[in-house]
């Protein structure tokens, strides 16, 4: 069996459960993060790693149960997950794929902002503590609710956590200079700390992941998570070209031409001629043409 059959194979096996994890009623990330991380491990006992969440939320509920006060809430997790069971940032080795893998961010007990934000929201949401998911640009952070016990009102407060850096909690200056360190020029305001939904959380895992397997030149793998982040989002021309490009550098030539002639059918009308983005596109309509030319010279 070659590793081009293998992994396409895979791709429908885990495109399929990724599917399902998204479509199941509730917020819970862990199925499909489990799901994205047969990628590397296809026979992955995702139900045991499941029954480890459970416990860790077990064993955090019971020290928090009688918490009145959310800023105490995540103080007590935070002990529980960083002091007593060690979580951590990889600091040293942020680039290394496993750490987008939840089966390996619970078996090494460190991972990158996401991965490790994960395993907060979901160990504090099986504690009864509603965490959620902030898609917040170049680091990604969780907000607990400001009051305990009811669900968040519109206007009311919370509180921003970093789990990447064992659960600090961040004030206004605190995200106004991470925001500027990673975006520069801009202004913080109330939408980039709203709540992340399922799938941005799940495009955000795949995105993070093909962008370390192309640096590693590991194309067949990206090109299988370009296949899942088409799988979350059909409508995604973005993925439909890289996932094109990922076939040209397989040399996979009518893959490749099938996905970039689609994309130039599908792509928008520029309004400036001289934008970067209208000079990409005719390097891919040049490349459309030399692919039309080779494939012909197959048949």
């Amino acid at each position: 069996m070659s590793m081009a059959w293998s992994l396409r194979s895979r791709s429908k096996e885990v495109a399929g459960d990724l599917r399902r994890a998204l479509s199941a009623p509730g917020g819970d990330l862990a199925a499909a993060a489990l799901a994205i991380a047969r990628i590397e491990y296809p026979s992955l006992d995702s139900a045991r790693y499941l029954r480890v969440i459970e416990r860790m939320g077990e064993e955090a509920s019971a020290r928090i149960e009688s918490v009145g006060a959310a800023r105490d809430a995540v103080r007590i997790l935070n002990e529980y997950l960083y002091d007593e069971i060690g979580f951590r940032g990889n600091r040293e080795h942020y680039d290394d794929p496993r750490n987008c893998f939840l089966n390996e961010v619970l078996d090494r007990r460190t991972g990158i902002p996401i991965s490790l934000a994960i395993v907060y929201v979901e160990v504090a949401r099986r504690a009864g503590l509603r965490v959620d998911g902030v898609n917040f640009p170049g680091h990604f952070l969780v907000r607990v609710p400001a009051t305990l016990g009811r669900p968040p009102q519109a206007g009311e407060g919370f509180l921003i956590v970093d789990p990447f850096h064992d659960g600090a909690l961040l004030d206004h200056d605190d995200c106004e200079q991470l925001f500027q360190q990673h975006v520069g020029d801009g202004e913080l305001n109330a939408r980039v700390l709203e709540p992340a939904t399922r799938p941005q959380i799940v495009v955000r895992t795949l995105v993070n992941l093909k962008r370390l397997y192309v640096r590693m030149r590991s194309f067949p793998q990206a090109r299988l998570v370009s296949e899942l982040l088409l799988a979350v989002d059909p409508a995604s021309i973005s993925e439909l070209r890289d996932r094109g490009l990922l076939a040209y550098h397989l040399e996979d030539f009518p893959a490749a031409l099938r996905d970039l002639e689609s994309y130039l059918r599908l792509l928008p009308p520029r309004q400036e001629e001289g934008s970067r983005g209208h000079a990409d596109d005719e390097q891919i309509r040049e490349q459309v043409e030399s692919l039309r030319r080779r494939v012909a010279g197959l048949n």
